[in-house]
């Protein structure tokens, strides 16, 4: 963990706190994501409204399979905890969670569809890419569903990039238990 000064949500500027204010009710707390972030309050701001129009603009399946598979593919901890118990509430399986998370969703086609399975290929290639342009696995996926959703999830993977780089900088850890875990645990 960085020694970045993590800041309270009471602290936050009034607009800042008043955006995230319905994720803070909804979870219960401030992610020490946005704890950190917020040194830089306006470029914190803009990255959620960045994620908001990006989850707008596609089937939920689609975010979570790539934000999954991005947080898997770089060890974001706390990106993939939130995102397993994001995938649980909004209808996916255990089964599929799991095998996003594993990063075995691709061994499962039965699991998920031909545009699912494209968009986790193309955040495999992002993470993997560096930077580097993904030509093929954007080109398999725009044929399958389009441009307009083709860049949706191309831009979607990047931000999940961007999120991994910064949180695994900071050293932010995952405020609650995957509820993975938490499952294996009990078993």
């Amino acid at each position: 963990m960085t020694a970045t000064p993590r800041i309270a949500y009471e602290e936050l500027p009034d607009d800042v706190r008043e955006q995230l204010r319905p994720r803070v009710e909804r979870l219960g707390y401030l992610g020490e994501f946005f704890q950190v972030a917020a040194h830089q309050p306006e470029a914190l701001r803009h990255f959620v409204d960045y994620t908001e129009a990006l989850k707008d603009a596609l089937d939920w399946r689609l975010v979570e399979s790539i934000a999954l598979t991005v947080a898997a593919e770089t060890g974001n901890d706390y990106e993939r905890v939130q995102h397993e118990r994001l995938a649980l509430s909004l209808g996916m399986s255990r089964a599929e969670v799991r095998a996003l998370a594993a990063g075995d969703s691709l061994a499962e086609p039965e699991r998920f569809s031909l545009a699912e399975h494209a968009a986790v290929r193309l955040a495999r290639h992002v993470v993997e890419a560096r930077g580097r342009a993904c030509t093929d696995a954007y080109r398999t996926l725009e044929e399958l569903v389009g441009s307009e959703v083709a860049v949706a999830c191309l831009m979607t993977a990047t931000r999940y990039l961007a999120h991994a780089t910064m949180a695994n900088t900071w050293g932010v850890r995952a405020p609650v238990a995957s509820p993975l875990a938490e499952e294996a645990a009990r078993a």
